[in-house]
């Protein structure tokens, strides 16, 4: 595995962890309940660890890109398949044009 690959995998986890606190967040109701405001803590954590390691290979404008791209594509997907959030077409659109922007730069570096 190459040292690019293995960015953008650390890269994805970075992301991935940025959706999960981010859930945990909503359930930790305003740090009001401990278990999910640990792991809130926890996941920061982690997603600043990935992405840490991502930093050492690719450009940082591109890892904070995809990073808030990955999360902010989650959470939007998260609310509406779980939480019942509203799906409409131009919230459609506008989650389209995020995970373009992600795959632009991912072509792109």
């Amino acid at each position: 595995m190459t040292a690019q690959t293995l960015a953008w995998l650390w890269l994805v986890g970075a992301g991935t962890m940025e959706i999960v606190w981010v859930i945990f967040l909503k359930a930790s109701e305003g740090f009001t309940r401990l278990g999910p405001s640990a792991a809130v803590i926890l996941s920061i954590a982690l997603s600043f660890f990935c992405m840490s390691q991502s930093l050492r290979v690719l450009p940082m404008g591109t890892v904070y890109a995809v990073w808030t791209g990955i999360g902010a594509a989650g959470g939007i997907a998260w609310g509406i398949v779980v939480l019942g959030e509203p799906a409409g077409a131009a919230r459609m659109l506008c989650l389209a044009l995020i995970l373009g922007g992600v795959a632009g730069l991912k072509l792109l570096t």
